[in-house]
């Protein structure tokens, strides 16, 4: 009897020693589940991004970075405009013209006003209505002043800058008629190529610094054709606004339309009895050969570089 209470006592104290060391190694992988949980929630709050810095509804949208020829294709939409296979751009106008480097000539300027204003005052051969420009005072002053407030900058065109200036010359002379309205010639106004009666930006200029200062020394003789001083052998006002897309096309029909005028120049192949203006500005004529060679360029009459030459009288009668 005693024998088997001893056995029983023995395997007693084995089954509590391998239930307590169970239950510490039970403990022990709690510990370290625990630790593990905890660290990954450590973890977790480290990546987590504040609700502030988060991006707001639709931004993520408009921020998705185009593709580069979708870039492309926008800077193109903006800085030229669609030709179709004809040369029309897409509103089906003509094509636009170039300048010498093939670059499509945009408008800086919009003369409109002033295009409209020639259209109804001005008659084919250059006569000009210089009291309907009078009655339409209002609408005229409002093209004066917005020459006056938008002048040339250094990125315009070589074209914007000689149409603009063409115009203003035009205008300002058209102006300083109306305002002296009625007279014969405009040679009853007293200096009136020096008056200073007209200003642009922060200067007030005269006819003389359009003409003489700023558009003879941009080098093309042309333009003596396409200015005008309110007289009978001027050149004829263009009863339409020169602008960046028509002053080289309009400057060419002008010089053929004056050096051709039986009324202007009488010309035969030896002898010329030109327009005063070609000895008034000799030499702007001859910039690229003698004065005959630029004629040739326009007369539908070959001159003899032997051809004697005069000049006929200048008739400052009003032209209207």
């Amino acid at each position: 009897m005693n024998k088997i209470l001893f056995i029983f006592a023995i395997c007693l104290t084995f089954a509590c020693g391998g239930s307590k060391a169970a239950i510490q190694q039970t403990n022990t992988i709690d510990t370290q589940e625990q630790s593990q949980k905890s660290q990954v929630k450590s973890d977790t709050v480290k990546i987590k991004i504040p609700i502030e810095e988060k991006a707001p509804d639709g931004i993520i949208e408009q921020i998705v970075p185009e593709t580069n020829n979708e870039s492309h294709d926008k800077k193109e939409s903006e800085t030229h405009v669609k030709l179709d296979d004809t040369g029309s751009n897409v509103s089906g106008q003509e094509k636009p013209e170039t300048n010498d480097n093939a670059e499509v000539i945009l408008e800086a300027f919009d003369h409109s006003t002033w295009n409209d204003l020639l259209s109804k005052y001005v008659s084919s051969d250059g006569k000009v209505n210089y009291k309907g420009f009078k009655q339409n005072r209002k609408v005229f002053k409002t093209y004066l002043t917005s020459l006056s407030e938008n002048m040339p900058e250094e990125n315009w065109s070589k074209e914007n800058t000689l149409a603009y200036w063409i115009n203003v010359y035009n205008a300002f002379t058209v102006k300083l008629i109306i305002d002296n309205y009625p007279l014969q010639s405009i040679k009853d106004i007293k200096d009136p190529w020096d008056l200073r009666f007209f200003k642009l930006g922060t200067k007030w200029y005269t006819l003389n610094d359009v003409e003489h200062r700023i558009l003879r020394k941009m080098g093309d003789p042309r333009i003596h054709f396409g200015i005008n001083c309110a007289s009978f052998s001027c050149p004829k006002l263009l009863n339409k606004a020169f602008t960046a897309q028509n002053v080289n096309k309009e400057l060419d029909n002008l010089s053929i339309s004056f050096i051709n005028d039986s009324q202007r120049n009488i010309i035969t192949t030896n002898k010329i009895q030109l327009s005063k203006i070609f000895s008034w500005f000799g030499k702007d004529f001859k910039t690229e050969g003698s004065l005959i060679d630029f004629l040739n360029k326009y007369s539908k009459i070959k001159i003899s570089f032997n051809a004697k030459k005069t000049f006929v009288k200048y008739d400052w009668t009003l032209n209207e």
